[in-house]
């Protein structure tokens, strides 16, 4: 009888280092729900600062790290890329869950499991950033997705289970277009790691191509899903409407800092090899998201609404960074992702604050609800003219740098078309943006007006609100540190 040799595994060889920050976002959720069975008659704000305190420890361990790339079988890739996009989204996401400390408490606050639910989204998309495996990522897309069905589901509005069902019809669909474009690489070239991949493609001069195409057609449907690219969109407007204003926020900004990881790791691999099929199809991919969403967003009355359309409008001019290709073209995708999630937290949050927790409507966020804002509440209607003036991309604010680094790096690639539509896409946007500042400040309060503006604020969410002015208004001074920041990973990552 033959014996199995054992096979012994040094614990030192497998780096566990590399997934010490993920593990910290998992142990914090176990810890909130063990404490929940444990008394069930604690303060939920507890919960919030047991959600803070273990994203500190997150972000601290990626700041801290020093490790090698590589570890846990190979499966991880914690380079530089990953550790900035894991950093920011930690980073963002324990400034939304500030938001949860408004004055009115709504259901799912009452829930422990809605904090625990949060950090397992942040875990999630922490290992979609840390691995070129297409299984690990796969994992680490489903755990955040499924987490956040029921996150907005939990939401208690009539139309918050709507929302969640069509968010999960839709992700149930792109999850099988990620199973199976991964399924057709691994026919092909026998493995599920990005590298191998191209390094195969590459040395066997692309045979096969028709269903590497295919392969590339069902991947970019998956990725589009969660980047909300054209013709993947459909569910966007529907799913922040049916969630709250933060989480809606929440979902505009973390979940894409991951899918762009994703799309640059997977498409560099046929734009880097000149690939023009796969590059045709992106272009037009980034064209139509910018485009048609703009169009869309001028005939909406729910500024909720508009802003849904406008951040699938700035993913398509975010992903116009990984059609470039260049580390250019990468380091401003990554300071125009950070100006947006500045500005998109505060205008969000000043919806949030706003939000009026008697009604039953489908919508409170109607442009007339804000008619004559500046008469009524002039701090509101400041704060949410900035932040539109921002998203505009009127200087100085913001997301004008990110906009200004952005074309600049597809001028300097010879991509002067793209750079062209990049431009109309913006006066388009200003003019949108413009629309609920002419209400607020322009127009007559709505007679027997009853709404009281900023009902939901307390001192915690004033700060969040201050701290989003302040960098939307000065971003000027955080441009070249952030740049020198998000250069030295970038180029440690070799993009």
């Amino acid at each position: 009888m033959t014996s199995i040799p054992s096979v012994v595994i040094d614990f030192a060889s497998l780096n566990f280092a590399t997934i010490v920050p993920m593990l910290m976002a998992i142990i914090g959720a176990l810890v909130i729900l063990c404490v929940d069975l444990v008394n069930r008659n604690l303060d939920k704000s507890l919960y919030i600062m047991l959600t803070i305190l273990f994203l500190l420890v997150d972000l601290g361990t990626l700041i801290g790290y020093s490790g090698d790339v590589r570890g846990f079988f190979d499966l991880m890739l914690v380079d530089g890329i990953s550790i900035l996009s894991q950093a920011i989204m930690v980073f963002a996401s324990i400034l939304f869950i500030f938001t949860t400390m408004s004055k009115l408490r709504f259901q799912e606050f009452r829930y422990p499991e809605y904090f625990a639910l949060y950090l397992f989204v942040v875990a999630g998309f922490q290992f979609m950033v840390s691995s070129d495996s297409l299984i690990l990522i796969f994992v680490g897309l489903e755990t955040a997705s499924m987490a956040l069905y029921t996150l907005i589901a939990m939401h208690n509005r009539k139309n918050a289970i709507e929302a969640a069902i069509k968010y999960f019809t839709m992700g149930a669909l792109a999850t099988a277009f990620f199973a199976f474009g991964s399924t057709l690489f691994y026919a092909v070239t026998g493995t599920v790691e990005l590298g191998q991949i191209s390094e195969i493609l590459t040395n066997s001069n692309f045979e096969n191509y028709p269903v590497i195409l295919l392969g590339v057609v069902f991947l970019l449907g998956a990725i589009g899903f969660k980047l909300s690219l054209v013709p993947y969109h459909t569910w966007v407007a529907d799913v922040y409407e049916g969630s709250t204003a933060t989480l809606a926020g929440f979902l505009s900004v973390v979940p894409k800092i991951a899918g762009f990881v994703v799309a640059l790791r997977f498409f560099e691999i046929f734009l880097a090899s000149g690939d023009i099929y796969v590059e045709i199809i992106l272009y037009a991919t980034v064209v139509l998201t910018m485009t048609i969403p703009n169009i869309i967003a001028l005939l909406q009355t729910d500024i909720k609404r508009m802003l849904a359309y406008s951040s699938i409008s700035n993913a398509g001019f975010a992903m116009g960074a990984v059609l470039i290709g260049t580390t250019q073209a990468t380091n401003s995708l990554f300071l125009y992702w950070i100006m947006f999630f500045i500005t998109n937290l505060g205008a969000f949050t000043m919806l949030w604050l706003n939000r009026d927790k008697s009604k039953e409507l489908s919508s409170d966020h109607s442009l007339e609800k804000y008619s004559g804002l500046i008469k009524v509440s002039p701090f509101t209607a400041s704060m949410m003219g900035l932040f539109f003036l921002s998203l505009a991309g009127v200087p100085p604010f913001a997301l004008f740098w990110g906009k200004m680094y952005l074309i600049g790096s597809a001028v300097n690639a010879g991509y002067i078309i793209l750079a062209l539509i990049m431009a109309i896409n913006s006066a388009i946007a200003a003019y949108y943006y413009l629309k609920p500042i002419v209400y607020m400040f322009l127009k007559e309060p709505v007679e027997n007006n009853n709404i009281e503006y900023m009902a939901n604020s307390t001192t915690a969410v004033k700060t969040l609100i201050g701290f989003c002015a302040i960098v939307t208004i000065f971003s000027i001074f955080f441009v070249e540190p952030l740049l020198n920041i998000i250069s030295y990973y970038v180029q440690i990552s070799g993009y």
